[in-house]
């Protein structure tokens, strides 16, 4: 029988405050090798996270491990495994991205050729090589974006952290750099934390993912665990008015939420079609279309953040 991985990063009871404001209340859980979502609104907490993971910040109680080093007492050995790639703009002006990610790399322990030779490698890997002696203040925004993840990646971390790596980007610029991230967890079989509050972005990329709201976990799992087949899920499209069938489907312990063309229908276990074809003909609606359905992650994130699902 194969034994469990070894988690990379754990954490229990983990508070970290900015003051009186408590950006992180107390949470648990770990991080497996590969790749793992982590998911939550603005202000969740999780750039709080990845800055307490990085040593940048005192937890005011519980504990936290990375490779099984303490980040708070041992910052600098802990950093020399982690890429981190920051959601703001972090080059440094005047400065090429060659000279920029070589920098990068000799922060993180490399010899300075070392660092040179592997900032050329990364910038031709993230597709910046034509571009690698221009000053990064000239890029567009994906170029930046690019940059950013190059110099993260410059001394094979063991564990790459991704804070809101689309950001700013248009639709063609995220599935490139979405791209650009999947073959990085995959082909090059590096393990790593997407943080994000793009649903697209992690179920793109991820295999786990954690929720957080308000400073606490509020789901975690991996996808495929999530979004199963824990509800059954209808999408349909009613003929009449439909806010009746709607009302008693609440009263019989469903749910439901707007879709493209109509309304997704969630129902409670045991019940199926035949379900939502006696509401309506109770309520004087005809179902016009059918189409069986699974749960998203955007349905599972709205749930774990006690959310109502219709918008």
């Amino acid at each position: 029988m194969a034994e469990e991985p070894t988690p990379l990063v754990q954490f229990q009871d983990l508070a970290v405050s900015y003051g009186l404001v408590q950006a992180l209340d107390g949470v648990s859980g770990e991080f497996q090798p590969g790749p793992t979502g982590l998911l939550g609104p603005n202000g969740a907490g999780k750039t709080t996270f990845l800055k307490t993971l990085l040593g940048f910040l005192k937890p005011d109680r519980g504990r936290m491990t990375a490779f099984g080093l303490d980040p708070t007492r041992q910052p600098l050995e802990v950093r020399r495994r982690l890429g981190y790639m920051p959601e703001q703009d972090c080059h440094l002006p005047g400065m090429s991205a060659s000279a920029f990610v070589a920098f990068a790399g000799e922060l993180s322990g490399l010899p300075r050729d070392e660092a040179i030779s592997r900032a050329h490698e990364v910038l031709y890997y993230v597709g910046l090589e034509e571009a690698r002696y221009r000053n990064v203040e000239t890029y567009s925004t994906g170029m930046k974006q690019r940059a950013k993840l190059a110099q993260a990646l410059v001394h094979d971390p063991d564990l790459l952290l991704l804070d809101e790596p689309t950001n700013g980007l248009d639709p063609q610029g995220r599935e490139e750099m979405l791209a650009l991230i999947h073959d990085v967890a995959t082909r090059r079989g590096m393990s790593l934390i997407l943080c994000s509050h793009l649903l697209h972005d992690v179920e793109r990329v991820c295999d786990n993912v954690i929720v957080f709201n308000q400073g606490e976990v509020a789901q975690a799992g991996t996808i495929k665990e999530l979004t199963g087949p824990r509800r059954q899920v209808f999408d349909v499209r009613f003929k009449g008015d439909a806010s009746a069938v709607l009302t008693d489907l609440k009263d019989l312990g469903g749910d439901w939420g707007q879709s493209e063309d109509g309304v997704r229908l969630f129902l409670p276990d045991g019940m199926g079609p035949e379900t939502i074809f006696r509401l309506a003909r109770e309520c004087g609606a005809q179902v016009r279309y059918l189409r069986p359905g699974a749960e998203t992650l955007e349905d599972v994130f709205l749930a774990a953040l006690g959310h109502e699902i219709q918008s």
